[in-house]
């Protein structure tokens, strides 16, 4: 069993006395990169798993992908469901937000002070669906909003008309307001991390390119992140870190993408072990690309036999697959 850092049940600085979060943790130390833990509860006669994961933090994908063969909106009373809420944490900086797109889920570190404890948020998202997807890189939140109104573009107004569906130029703050209570503008045009008045959704890739999340969530969050936070969006279906010895990974299904018009080119990005591949990859190369950054530092080997099933399984659950070795001169691994 992973041994990883627990919820944090009460937080002095971030939450009243009277309130707590799951979806709280606790930074781990150096050498350790996954937070939480899987458990599992029992369905009640009126649950659905869609009821059951946003009660635990969770999205659409997380628990579906978790509990295969569980009917999604009649589990039946007495099921046991798995709570898939354990995570490695994103290659990259850990700081301001991350959003894994492949994981349907964004991370956040709040800046401690010197000698305050750190600590990471994570919620589930929706992003954006095949046509409409939401773009990679790095940006900053450059306006929030409270109750805001939804300018819509005018593709989605096109969009709409044409399937008989019209929408005014612009929706006001309200229940039909899909951008829900609470907006962050980010450095992208745009694009917006918001609120939603669907939470069914959450969890999917459903939007026209902004980043939906819970409306608790989105709440909670919009008045602890400032103004020029950074932003990094990033699509990593593997996920790969270290719990003391041990060598975890964490597997998501690969998003598609619309084929590439000929003519295009491939941006080779800086510190991608597999820069100047195409944009699709199978997805044993994406355990490659970890593998590879996770040991530049710290030499360790994996069994890509177990790999191979995680990638068959992609269930999102943090499996251990390896272990650190003391000399990677002498072993195999590295010859």
């Amino acid at each position: 069993m992973i041994r990883a850092f627990g919820i944090i049940a009460a937080l002095v600085c971030l939450l009243s006395a009277a309130q707590a979060r799951a979806e709280i943790y606790e930074l781990p130390p150096e050498g350790y990169d996954v937070i939480g833990a899987v458990s599992t509860v029992v369905a009640r006669h009126e649950d659905t798993l869609v009821d059951i994961a946003r009660r635990h933090g969770l999205g659409y994908q997380d628990i579906v992908r978790a509990n295969p063969g569980v009917n999604i909106w009649l589990p039946g009373e007495g099921t046991e469901v798995v709570l898939p809420t354990q995570y490695v944490l994103p290659p990259g900086p850990r700081t301001g937000i991350v959003l894994n797109l492949a994981e349907y889920r964004l991370y956040y570190y709040p800046e401690a002070a010197d000698g305050e404890t750190a600590y990471v948020m994570t919620y589930p998202i929706s992003i954006g669906r095949m046509d409409w997807e939401t773009p990679l890189g790095n940006t900053t939140v450059i306006s929030k909003v409270k109750n805001p109104s939804w300018y819509v573009p005018q593709s989605v107004l096109a969009e709409h008309a044409a399937e008989g569906r019209p929408l005014p130029r612009i929706v006001p703050p309200g229940p039909q307001n899909p951008l829900g209570k609470y907006a962050m503008r980010l450095g992208l045009p745009g694009y917006l991390i918001h609120g939603t008045n669907r939470p069914a959704g959450v969890g999917m890739r459903v939007t026209h390119g902004c980043v939906r999340m819970f409306p608790e969530d989105i709440e909670f969050l919009f008045g602890k992140i400032d103004l020029q936070t950074p932003v990094r969006i990033i699509n990593e279906p593997v996920k790969m870190g270290w719990v003391g010895d041990e060598l975890v990974m964490e597997v998501h299904p690969v998003l598609e993408s619309p084929p590439e018009p000929e003519e295009s080119s491939v941006e080779e990005v800086s510190g991608d072990p597999l820069a100047g591949l195409p944009e699709f990859r199978d997805p044993l190369s994406y355990v490659t690309a970890q593998f590879i950054a996770t040991t530049a530092e710290r030499a360790g080997q994996l069994d890509w036999n177990l790999a191979e099933e995680l990638l068959e399984r992609s269930d999102g659950i943090p499996v251990t697959v390896g272990e650190g070795i003391k000399n990677a001169a002498t072993s195999a691994a590295f010859e």
